[in-house]
């Protein structure tokens, strides 16, 4: 059994910057490739980070490249997305999840565990 929860949204100004963490509980959480997800009103969930956890290998999606990056602390069982040049499309409940694979999957239902969600707004 794996436990998320995370932490940091908040209201930050477009062109601002805003850190996620993810904190897990479970002895197996170094064996899970892990997954940033966020999910507008009205919209589907979508991908916008993942690393691996066989040799941290990292995956963006195209609206968040250059911009988001995605990290994780094995000795504090954390996993991060730091946030910058934020924008108003942004806005989201992001969720962080594990996969138990070695590759990322960019495929929401691949992911095993959830976390509840933190609110991210960006104002223009």
């Amino acid at each position: 059994q794996v436990q998320l929860v995370e932490s940091g949204g908040g209201l930050v100004q477009a062109g601002g910057s805003l850190r996620l963490s993810c904190a897990a509980s479970g002895r197996t959480f170094s064996r899970y490739s892990m997954g940033w997800f966020r999910q507008a009103p009205g919209k589907e969930r979508e991908f916008v980070a993942g690393i691996s956890w066989s040799d941290s290998s990292t995956y963006s999606a195209d609206s968040v490249k250059g911009r988001f990056t995605i990290s994780r602390y094995y000795a504090k069982n954390t996993v991060y997305l730091q946030m910058n040049s934020l924008k108003p499309e942004d806005t989201a409940v992001y969720y962080c999840a594990a996969h138990a694979a070695v590759r990322v999957s960019s495929n929401p239902y691949e992911y095993d565990y959830w976390g509840q969600g933190t609110q991210v707004t960006v104002s223009s």
